[in-house]
């Protein structure tokens, strides 16, 4: 009976809520479908970049794409958040700080905005793209989100017939919430050149095609970051869809 009376200690529950890979607290746990093993999601995407295996029990995840078989356990985090007192706070105030001093100081920035979650957007965790001048209550829902500034540059001599029809922004440095996806940078760039809804585009960074539910902070840090050569800010570019069929 005097067991049940045993108060439990965070340290009692480590072993669930550390990352196998940097010893820390779970920050973004990130889970590989293939095995269940979780990790942070920075310290896991890294590791993908160098290998196709588990780091934990060795099994390959996926033969080219190992980053497909990764799933965000949101419970997992809050239930870590509630274990640990003020890791959460201090987690949010290291990531303003990031942002905030990899932001550029350049002029004449558009600022692009997200709606609630919930209205359609066409993929998952992004919003409708609004103008900047709209300012609705919907468009500032995440303004308090950390910003990332992007470059949009046109790719031109595609050898497509729609080529004509995308052309370069009058202004092409964006500055929006860093959980914005690329099918809202696409719904932003449709919009702002005045595509026919029916017209594909394809957004590309360092070359590879993003897909449409990357966030701008997913691509940032697994395929510009890691490329020492980039600076800030990040550069996507987008041009007509190339049909291979």
């Amino acid at each position: 009976m005097a067991a049940a009376g045993r108060k439990h200690l965070v340290k009692d529950f480590n072993h669930f809520i550390t990352c196998y890979l940097c010893r820390g607290y779970l920050i973004k746990p990130t889970t590989v479908t293939e095995c269940l093993h979780t990790f942070c999601k920075s310290c896991i995407v890294q590791h993908f970049e160098e290998s196709n295996d588990c780091p934990k029990c060795g099994i390959q995840v996926h033969e080219t794409n190992p980053l497909e078989m990764l799933r965000l356990d949101n419970t997992l985090e809050e239930i870590i958040f509630k274990l640990v007192p003020g890791l959460r706070e201090k987690e949010e105030q290291q990531e303003l700080d990031f942002w905030k001093k990899n932001q550029p100081k350049e002029n004449g920035q558009e600022s692009l905005r997200c709606q609630r979650p919930g209205l359609p957007d066409g993929g998952a965790g992004g919003g409708g793209a609004e103008d900047d001048g709209d300012g609705g209550e919907d468009g500032d829902y995440h303004r308090s989100d950390p910003q990332i500034a992007i470059c949009l540059d046109c790719l031109h001599n595609t050898g497509q017939a729609g080529e004509s029809t995308v052309t370069d922004l009058m202004k092409r440095f964006i500055r929006c919430s860093s959980r914005v996806t690329v099918g809202t940078i696409k719904k932003f760039l449709s919009l702002k050149l005045k595509l026919p809804s029916s017209y594909e585009l394809d957004v590309l960074c360092n070359g590879e095609i993003m897909g449409r539910d990357h966030t701008l902070e997913f691509i940032y840090m697994t395929r510009w970051r890691l490329h020492g050569e980039n600076t800030y800010p990040m550069v996507l570019e987008y041009r007509p869809r190339i049909d291979f069929g």
